[in-house]
């Protein structure tokens, strides 16, 4: 078969010519520009989100007025001496003798500061059985978790002195050492498992180790010039460590997908009998357009995260956003660069067990694929109702979704001794592990009009129910600030916890704090914190939701020019994420299957993950929704029938999608194993998703709606003819014999 001259249109089609003709350039480009931005990057530094600037509300307000005042508080330690039975109480000579061990055992390290007895500070439960020692450690907060070891070791020497009392320390430099211990190189183990398991996948779907290694290899560049991205950007938009994670995860996920499908379509035209040249022409103006539609649709549903107002969101968002974006310029300029370079030794370290079927032709078919199309395409309506009502029965559990910041116990369960130690304070005194904070500022916070409505604060916290004390106040004089600690009612229940939250704002501070002109009192903590955030994440919910969906429907309506297209693609994304919403909810609020997972007893979603799942999982999803209506409206450009490019859309793809899909489901399923119920749940809900996406959605109700609607598919309103034509990046197949064909504008398409 002869190759001729093709027509070649478009961004991704030049871009891939050019590459191909100036391989050695395109390729000392790309890491150039790797090198510098890793390097320009290291050299500025990365700013990171600053407390204050995590949230908005009264918690934003109370960590400004303390970053203004330039205090750095401490982190609280606490020491619980509890007897173990009824027999021994606080007023007796061996609890006294514990307590004194302990001031004396935690002073003596050198570590801490501010040693309060419970016989001063009233720190005594009211049953008489329980007292908390309250203390910080010396230094920066932030690393306290790297200091606190000797004070917990002086500490467990007193336990063997007192068999009769439990004694046990929490607090976050406790809580933080911890958590490092147990889980700080389960993200680690999490992000460097991923790429071995990546490259495993590609191995098998390629069977040869230089084919498997090129999306790898150009995942990790995107990456790099990513994080390097990261730093500089981050002067602009502060950056954090969990937007570094979640570019991570995407970055592999997207870098590899996009080269695999370019890399597939290559070798398809190759084993079709095109020559190099031609191959890599058409996977370029082919794989090359839906890599460039998917990536700017994926940019699209990241960049809805910048309107939450939540500046972690907003960091996780622009930081995916700039890791496609470099992913997708990678996949369309130093791939065909490397591909025209490698030519045949592309297939080089083949293995043996591993020998790819060649299938005549070049197709990918699949058998499995093609007997389930052939099924479908049989009842295209029955597939329909079938295929939507078992969605539509998955996503029914979502309805009832109760979304709350995890507990420490519902976050990490029993696994933990200082989640019992947690627990312990808290049914001891409730809300004591994490109490209210009054961040008061005055002009002047000794005069004797503030000093009083201090002392009925924290007379009116107690007598309104919403504390049962004690109300701590601790006084920075030099900064006119006033710290008050107030043990909410409910403690670790979030929601009885809430209830007296409001009680403390709405309540009990206009009549005692609010009463004083010039008092700025905002009340943070943990469940303050928890408040705010999901006050402000609800708000964003609507305009995310409006600025993905209209923005996703306005880039497949410019990109197939088909408003029947356009429409289905958000139906049946909006179907996709539905169900993973009803998997999530299934298994990690009722329960259901949890024990497969390690969920047991959580009963609730972090408030979180139904908005990032909705932004992540609606971009993602577009890569195998681009990718195979691409490939179907291509074959009906050259003449087939809608059932036949349908087909042949499908079983073509099949075989790169299922790759494609394993590869991500097999990604986030890493981070289901994980520790933490919060990165779980994430693991879980992603990789469900793009297992009903691959399958159900891109395998059954894709084909069976397009084949219902037959010709109506390709339906544009004369009135949109006017909008931008984004189309004409579908090039023809390479010289063929056959008939040259028209498109939908009655343009001729050479072949």
């Amino acid at each position: 078969m002869g190759n001729g001259d093709i027509r070649v249109r478009g961004i991704a089609a030049r871009a891939g010519g050019w590459s191909a003709r100036h391989r050695w350039a395109a390729v000392g480009i790309w890491v150039l520009f790797v090198v510098l931005a890793m390097g320009l990057g290291s050299a500025a530094g990365r700013v990171d989100v600053k407390d204050s600037d995590q949230l908005k509300g009264e918690t934003h307000t109370a960590a400004r007025i303390i970053e203004d005042a330039g205090i750095d508080e401490p982190a609280g330690e606490t020491v619980l001496i509890q007897a173990k039975d009824g027999g021994v109480k606080a007023t007796d000579a061996d609890f006294r003798a514990a307590v004194e061990s302990v001031v004396k055992a935690v002073e003596g390290t050198g570590e801490v500061t501010d040693v309060t007895s419970p016989y001063e500070s009233d720190t005594i439960s009211k049953d008489g059985r329980s007292a908390l020692v309250q203390f910080d450690i010396r230094g920066d907060a932030e690393t306290a978790g790297e200091r606190v070891e000797p004070v917990l070791k002086a500490v467990e020497d007193v336990q063997k002195d007192h068999a009769a009392l439990r004694i046990e320390e929490i607090g976050s430099a406790s809580m933080m050492k911890t958590f490092d211990d147990a889980f700080g190189d389960d993200f680690k183990k999490a992000e460097f498992s991923a790429v071995p398991v990546a490259l495993g996948i590609l191995l098998i779907a390629f069977g040869a180790l230089v084919a498997a290694l090129l999306p790898v290899l150009l995942a990790i560049t995107a990456i790099m010039a990513t994080m390097g991205l990261m730093g500089i950007v981050s002067h602009v938009m502060p950056m954090s460590e969990t937007a570094n994670s979640v570019m991570l995860l995407v970055g592999l996920a997207v870098g590899v997908d996009y080269c695999l499908f370019y890399l597939r379509r290559e070798r398809e035209e190759r084993e079709a009998g095109r020559d190099a040249q031609t191959a890599l022409r058409i996977a370029a103006a082919t794989s090359g357009r839906a890599i460039i539609v998917s990536g700017v649709t994926v940019c699209v549903a990241m960049a809805g995260m910048l309107f939450t107002g939540l500046a972690e969101f907003e960091a996780m968002g622009l930081a995916s956003l700039m890791v496609v974006a470099v992913a997708m310029v990678g996949s369309v300029t130093v791939l065909p660069a490397l591909l025209s370079l490698l030519g045949g030794r592309v297939e080089k370290g083949r293995i043996p067990f591993l020998r790819r079927r060649q299938r005549k032709g070049g197709g990918s078919d699949s058998r499995f694929w093609t007997a389930v199309l052939k099924g479908v395409l049989a009842k295209p309506l029955a597939s329909v109702v079938v295929a939507a009502g078992v969605l539509l029965a998955i996503a029914a559990p979502a309805v009832g979704m109760k979304t709350q910041n995890l507990t420490l116990d519902q976050e990490f369960g029993d696994s933990l001794p200082i989640v019992q130690t947690y627990n312990r304070v808290n049914d001891a005194f409730p809300g004591g592990s994490e109490p209210a904070e009054v961040v008061v500022k005055a002009d002047d916070i000794n005069a004797p009009q503030v000093q009083a409505a201090l002392t009925d604060f924290r007379e009116q916290a107690i007598s309104s129910g919403a504390s049962r004390g004690p109300v701590d106040i601790k006084l920075h004089d030099a900064q006119n600030v006033a710290f008050v600690y107030v043990p909410l009612v409910g403690g670790s229940d979030l929601d009885k916890a809430g209830a007296s939250l409001d009680k403390l704002r709405d309540e009990v501070r206009p009549a005692t704090l609010g009463k004083v002109d010039g008092i700025e009192a905002p009340i943070t903590g943990q469940v303050a914190g928890s408040k705010d955030f999901n006050d402000q994440l609800a708000g964003a919910v609507v305009p995310v939701f409006v600025f993905v969906v209209v923005f996703a429907f306005l880039l497949m309506l410019l990109c197939f020019r088909s408003l029947t297209i356009a429409i289905t693609s958000i139906v049946l994304n909006l179907l996709s994420v539905g169900a993973a919403y009803g998997i999530l909810v299934a298994v990690f609020q009722h329960g259901w299957g949890a024990s497969l997972v390690g969920a047991e007893g959580v009963g609730a979603i972090i408030t979180w993950l139904p908005l990032f799942l909705f932004v992540i999982l609606f971009g993602l999803s577009m890569d195998y929704h681009v990718f195979v209506v691409s490939r179907i409206r291509e074959a009906r450009l050259r003449g087939r029938t809608t059932k036949d490019a349908i087909t042949h859309g499908v079983v073509t793809t099949a075989g790169v999608v299922t790759s494609a899909a394993v590869i991500m489901v097999a990604v986030f399923a890493i981070f289901g194993t994980l520790s933490m119920q919060s990165m779980k749940q994430m693991g879980v809900g992603l990789a469900a998703a793009v297992l009903i996406d691959a399958t159900i959605i891109r395998g059954v109700l894709l084909p069976a709606v397009m084949a219902l609607l037959g010709e109506r598919n390709w339906y544009l309103p004369k009135w949109l003819n006017r909008m931008p034509d984004l189309t004409h990046d579908e090039a023809p197949e390479a010289v063929t014999r056959e008939t040259p064909s028209r498109d939908d504008e009655g343009e001729p398409v050479r072949v």
